[in-house]
């Protein structure tokens, strides 16, 4: 099934089906039932909007748009923090796996599309780079069993959780702070329609700045997997439609390159994992 994506064309936020040919804009054919794609997924018609686009011609090209974070106002933007057994050993604690995953949220203020370049603010420098797998939630629950997780994902994308580095060392008990200054990571390109587990499993994940690979794994070495995070998550809060989770991401950001390397105007960040897409980002210095 083609992705599907929101994007902005003509002054007008949008959303339609991404094919080889270009874009097949289906924004007046659903509304008013769906204002956009959270509501597609609420109402549990991705496979609707790829039936209608068949046989379509596409309306724009991927040159006449801006892209936009595929779901523009989730309830939840919930991340996951130290996720690979790599990404754990940076912090040489002596502890092999910690018991319960790292959590904080972010907010949706933070996130750009793809090809919209990340801003670093005059605030710091250490504008870091995170790549991960994101996967939206279709189906509300609580106290969700394991065994049942992957029937509450509706689609899966991709993350840049674009970092302020030394900001997320300003408290001891938080990093909120370095994690939701204004359009410093990104969501996208699109949302891929979730069908099995093979889409997730065992699917690699790598980073690249300025064509250098920077970090790679894959998701069958998380530490916390996917169905894992969805019953421990519901477990606390219940998860409804258009939650985003942002899954963890594997060693190597640029704080960890020797010496540290951040993030400057100019240069293009790469995520892309196997079935699920390629999202790609420039950076800019924030215009005060």
């Amino acid at each position: 099934m083609n992705p599907i994506a929101t994007f902005r064309a003509e002054g007008k936020d949008r959303f339609g089906v991404v094919t080889p040919d270009g874009i097949v804009d289906l924004t007046a054919d659903f509304a008013p039932r769906f204002p956009g794609l959270k509501e597609v997924v609420e109402a549990g018609a991705l496979n609707e909007l790829a039936l209608a686009a068949k046989d379509r011609d596409a309306d724009f090209s991927e040159d006449q748009v801006t892209w936009l974070p595929p779901i523009a106002n989730p309830e939840k933007l919930i991340c996951i923090g130290v996720n690979y057994p790599d990404r754990n050993a940076e912090y040489k604690d002596g502890q092999p796996q910690p018991k319960y995953p790292s959590m904080f949220v972010r907010f949706p203020r933070s996130f750009v599309g793809h090809k919209t370049p990340l801003v670093r603010p005059p605030e710091s420098e250490q504008l870091d780079y995170e790549g991960e797998i994101v996967i939206v939630i279709g189906k509300a629950g609580r106290r969700i069993p394991q065994e049942n997780a992957y029937d509450h994902i509706a689609a899966l994308s991709l993350a840049n959780e674009g970092t302020i580095r030394d900001w997320v060392f300003h408290a001891k008990f938080n990093v909120t702070q370095g994690k939701n200054w204004d359009r410093s990571g990104s969501i996208g390109p699109w949302l891929v329609p979730f069908k099995d587990g093979a889409q997730l499993d065992d699917i690699e994940l790598v980073t690249r700045v300025n064509g250098e690979v920077r970090q790679k794994d894959r998701t069958s070495r998380m530490m916390f997997d996917f169905r894992y995070i969805i019953s421990y998550v519901s477990t606390f809060t219940t998860l409804v439609p258009g939650d985003v989770i942002l899954c963890g991401t594997p060693t190597g950001a640029g704080a960890r390159q020797n010496p540290p390397v951040w993030l400057k105007p100019g240069d293009v960040i790469e995520v892309e994992a196997e079935g699920v897409g390629r999202l790609v980002n420039g950076v800019e210095d924030e215009l005060c």
